[in-house]
């Protein structure tokens, strides 16, 4: 190594813990980690066409399943205040993406995009996920305005706006056999759209669906465009087999087509799953195959992807980061002690 690459590495800053993303999982881990005197950087991600920070609740407009709020919140306000909260107690913030993260060195070494390097101690990982769309113009306008149009039928399908309505549910796999059948619960009917004359889903979700008698399905139909303007208004579908088009009034669209985890930057890094969510190294824990680092949010759960247990894995997080922090952990012998610390509440 020249003299002036050993200038330049000692000139880098080296964070005791360094969170990236900044949904409810980053900024509940920020919270904890900053009380814990960690004194975190949180990369919160910079603006794209899929995603922007703060995640998938920036898209959200009435939020009522979040404890604390009896009136329900906006899903810009919580974020905002997530961060807000984060910051009082010294959470510093960068605006910009990590596009690499190397772990062949300690302390690690964090690319971003724009903004040089950064090297931590530990890090955790809470970039989300995004929910797959059809990519029609007017169904993520509607998605981004509080529309009608939404990828979470639990996190909106009690909103008063899709009650008594005809709503409309995408897919054909678990996902939205579990959607259509909890829609139910508020619509008047539900239509579940499939291109294909049979689902992929489990039997047993299948015949679940099927057997409800609010449900119907509209076989060998995909969606060509989402109807309406500052709410939607119906669908037009397109015959897969025959070609021909028609229309359907609804009053909602959930899209359950499923996820893709904002992951690709911990190829080959992290023990990731076939659908590229960070694997943790035990059940119930953060921690992931390389120790120093730990996953929180929906980036390691394919499973519930609600705000509300994102949260809590980023306390989960913060907390692993902070105990693996204050015994010293050997970096080379990546002892990890058995016994945690205590930890304010």
């Amino acid at each position: 190594m020249s003299a002036s690459d050993t200038a330049s590495e000692s000139a880098t800053p080296i964070e005791n813990v360094v969170i990236i993303g900044s949904g409810p999982a980053g900024w509940t881990a920020a919270v904890y980690a900053a009380r814990a005197r960690l004194d975190p950087l949180v990369i919160e991600g910079g603006p794209s066409r899929e995603m922007i920070p703060g995640g998938q609740l920036m898209f959200t407009t009435d939020i009522e399943n979040f404890p604390g709020f009896p009136e329900g919140v906006d899903g810009q306000k919580l974020m905002a205040d997530m961060k807000l909260q984060a910051e009082r107690f010294g959470t510093r913030v960068v605006t910009d993406d990590v596009v690499e993260l190397d772990t062949s060195v300690r302390p690690f070494r964090l690319v971003t995009r724009y903004s040089g390097e950064v090297r931590a101690h530990t890090v955790i990982v809470a970039t989300g996920a995004r929910a797959n769309w059809l990519g029609l113009p007017n169904e993520e306008r509607l998605a981004h305005s509080g529309g009608g149009v939404s990828a979470c039928a639990v996190c909106d399908g009690a909103l008063p706006a899709f009650r008594d309505q005809v709503l409309a549910v995408v897919g054909g796999g678990d996902s939205a056999m579990e959607e259509a059948t909890y829609l139910t619960k508020f619509a008047r009917e539900v239509v579940i759209v499939h291109r294909r004359d049979s689902f992929r889903a489990s039997p047993i979700m299948v015949e679940r669906a099927l057997e409800n008698p609010k449900i119907r399905v509209a076989w060998n139909s995909e969606v060509v465009d989402v109807l309406g303007d500052d709410f939607i208004t119906g669908l037009r579908l397109r015959d897969t087999v025959t070609g021909e088009e028609s229309e359907i009034e609804v009053g909602g669209l959930f899209l359950a087509i499923g996820h893709t985890p904002n992951s690709a930057f911990l190829q080959g890094v992290l023990e990731l799953n076939e659908a590229g969510y960070v694997v943790p190294a035990e059940p119930w824990r953060t921690r992931t195959s390389v120790e120093g680092i730990f996953a929180a949010g929906d980036v390691m759960d394919d499973y519930f992807r609600q705000a509300v247990t994102a949260a809590g894995t980023g306390c989960m997080a913060a907390l692993e980061a902070e105990r693996w922090l204050a015994h010293g952990v050997d970096v080379e012998a990546h002892d990890i002690p058995a016994e945690p610390v205590a930890s304010e509440s």
